[in-house]
This record gives C-alpha cells, sequence and structure tokens, in this order.
C-alpha cells in the first residue's frame, strides 16, 4: 500500500512539472499587429523619410550605362552594343540618414515553381500601372510575402539594375563561371539577389494579403510586340496583365523562326508539347507560343522546374498539336522583355508572360468546357 501511494505521487509529481515545462515552452500566439502594419503607422514611417513611385524610382536612380563599371570591376561583355544601350548594369543607392521608400502590391506566387527567387509588385497611379521586380535570395517567398500582399520597402543602400534589360531591386553580384556556355560574354558584374535577412529587415507589410486588389492591364499582343525600343520596353516589364482571345500553337520560337511541338518524352526531348521540357540542365525558361486571331504571336515562358512542367499544352497531347487551336481564351501573368546579348536588335521574341499556375490560362473550347489538364506519362 505504501509503495502505491509513493507511486502514485511520484506521477503525479512528474504530471505536474512535465505540465509545467510544456506550458513554459508553448510560445505566446502571434497578434496581426506584429507582422502587419496599419495605413497609418506606413505613414508615419514615410514621413521620416522619402517615398516614390515605382517610376519616380527608376528614373532617379536607374542610369544607363550604371554607377558600378570601372576598369577593375566590368560589366560582362554582352552587356552593351557600341557602348550606347546597356542591357545589364547596377546603379547603388548611397545609404541616406532619412529612408528612401518604394511601396507596391506583390503580383506574383511560387507555389507553382514557375517563379524563383524574385517578385513582381505593382502600384496603381493615377490610374495606370507602374511595376517593379525584386530579385531576393528567398525561396518559398510566399510564406513571407503572400500575392496581393502590400508591402513597403527601404531601398537606400541597396541597388537597381538591369539584367538582360529587366529593371529589378538588387544588389551587385559577379558572375566568374568560366566554364559556363559563352563564358567570356558572360563573365563580369550584374544584378544579383538581396540577401534574404538584408531584404526582411527592410521590408514591411503593410495590412493583409488582398488578391482582388490587383490590377491587371488588358493588352492585345500587338500592343507590346510592336515596342522595340529599349528605354520604353523598360516600362512594360513587370506588369501584371490579361492577353484575351489567344491560343496556343504547339509552336516554339527558334533563332531563325519558329518550329513545331513533337510529341516526345519532355525528360530527353527539349521540343515536347509540354510547358516546359529538359534543357539538359541548362535551366533556362522554355517558350511556347500563343496567337490571337489576327496571327500575332508571343511566348509564354515556364521553367522546367514549375509544378506544371511536363502537363501538356492546352489542346495537345500523345497524338499531337493538332487541337490547340481549339481552346481559345484569356491567358494572365507577368509581362516581360528579356533581351540578354546586345550582338541583336530588339525583335517582338523577346517579349514572352510568365504564368504563375494554370489556373492564370481560361482557355475553353467551343462548349465552353475548359481545357483538360493532362500530365505526359511515359
Amino acid at each position: 500500500m505504501k509503495k502505491s501511494i509513493i507511486n502514485i505521487t511520484r506521477l503525479s509529481l512528474f504530471l505536474v512539472v512535465g505540465s509545467l515545462v510544456f506550458t513554459a515552452c508553448t510560445p505566446p500566439a502571434v497578434e496581426a499587429e506584429e507582422l502587419f502594419l496599419t495605413e497609418e503607422q506606413a505613414q508615419d514611417m514615410i514621413a521620416e523619410g522619402t517615398i516614390l513611385t515605382l517610376q519616380e524610382f527608376k528614373d532617379t536612380y536607374m542610369t544607363e550605362k550604371g554607377n558600378y563599371l570601372s576598369d577593375t570591376s566590368l560589366y560582362r561583355t554582352r552587356a552593351t552594343k557600341d557602348g550606347v544601350n546597356y542591357l545589364f548594369s547596377i546603379d547603388t543607392i548611397s545609404k541616406s540618414e532619412k529612408p528612401i521608400y518604394i511601396r507596391g502590391r506583390i503580383t506574383t506566387d511560387d507555389q507553382g515553381g514557375n517563379f524563383y527567387k524574385s517578385l513582381c509588385i505593382q502600384q496603381i497611379v493615377d490610374g495606370k500601372q507602374q511595376a517593379l521586380r525584386l530579385s531576393v535570395d528567398l525561396g518559398s517567398a510566399n510564406g513571407l510575402y503572400q500575392i496581393g500582399q502590400e508591402i513597403l520597402i527601404r531601398v537606400d543602400g541597396l541597388a537597381i539594375g538591369r539584367y538582360a534589360n529587366q529593371p529589378q531591386l538588387c544588389m551587385p553580384s559577379y558572375n566568374n563561371n568560366i566554364y559556363a556556355n559563352n563564358a567570356e560574354q558572360k563573365i563580369g558584374w550584374a544584378p544579383g539577389r538581396i540577401p534574404a535577412a538584408i531584404f526582411k529587415a527592410r521590408t514591411y507589410c503593410i495590412g493583409l494579403p488582398d488578391m482582388n486588389k490587383l490590377v491587371y492591364d488588358e493588352l492585345n499582343i500587338k500592343d507590346f510586340t510592336s515596342i522595340l525600343n529599349l528605354q520604353e520596353a523598360r516600362n512594360w516589364d513587370a506588369k501584371l496583365v490579361r492577353i484575351k482571345n489567344v491560343h496556343y500553337t504547339g509552336y516554339y520560337f527558334t533563332t531563325s523562326g519558329t518550329a513545331k511541338c513533337t510529341t516526345g518524352d519532355p525528360e530527353d526531348d527539349t521540343n515536347a508539347n509540354v510547358f516546359a521540357p529538359t534543357t539538359t540542365n541548362i535551366g533556362y525558361p522554355q517558350t511556347r507560343i500563343i496567337e490571337d486571331a489576327a496571327g500575332n504571336k508571343t511566348g509564354i515562358s515556364s521553367s522546367e522546374y514549375a509544378k506544371f512542367a511536363h502537363f501538356y499544352l492546352p489542346g495537345a497531347d500523345q497524338n499531337g498539336i493538332d487541337n490547340c487551336k481549339n481552346y481559345v481564351g484569356d491567358v494572365e501573368g507577368i509581362l516581360g522583355f528579356y533581351s540578354d546579348n546586345a550582338k541583336y536588335d530588339p525583335a517582338y521574341d523577346d517579349w514572352s508572360i510568365t504564368i504563375r499556375d494554370l489556373d492564370d490560362l481560361q482557355l475553353k473550347d467551343a462548349n465552353g468546357q475548359l481545357w483538360p489538364r493532362v500530365e505526359y506519362k511515359k
């Protein structure tokens, strides 16, 4: 009996101590006020410094040649043609006693795997969309910065640059990969990713994410493919767009024109009729052509690491691409103008749209049925 009492006492003590330890190790709940600024709080921060629109930010700090260029720190040689237009540039922004801010709403989502360590933001000024890319060394960014989230960023102490003509908030990065294809053209300085810790310390979320506040520019393909002036193209890059009444063609761009996608295995065939077959570990985005009723064409860009990479194009299947034209509708995504070699003049096929996931493709047949999502199977 005495032994039983002792055991019961020990058990009770164990439960009490365990309960205390468990309680002590349970972190307090995080309140929304600790994670998100109110608009009033954001305005108080802005009042202590300067706020620029996205276009003002680019116009103020992004120069054609960049300020991060010297005899000892050269840009990659393919960056410029005749020393006039620089496709790669870096302008560092000096740290200021008074903060310099930009703000915008996130338009990208990396859950689909088609965006990697990059964000795009938009800002509506006088009814018109302004946009900018953010190069950030942060995987699974959607966990912290969700689509529809408005953010305030302190930019002094960072840099703005152009990577293949695409303006972006960044930090300088040196590429010394002597084993890359055409390495002699690529070695040098270029815009690089902002370390995650630095970006987090400089970025504040305003309010809760709200995708309903995203604004799409509704465009025809020719509205942007006819723009071949580099300076003008930069102001269109990174915009959130909706292209209406288009269909996939089942073709892709080549250096000499276009070519028809094959029915091969996307793990081996770089030209297979899926969104993004293998690149044999090179890693460049794959482009598949869409077309409107007038015959204007542009590309949809997808990564071979996207979750939908090996899904057949809308209307395509193991037999080919003949049914692609039967699925017509709207395409949404991020507009991009990518021109990475100044040896070539700007062209319409430098433009593309990057979708976030397959929900960005609202393509239907004549009966109003949405295109079937079918993944390639061996």
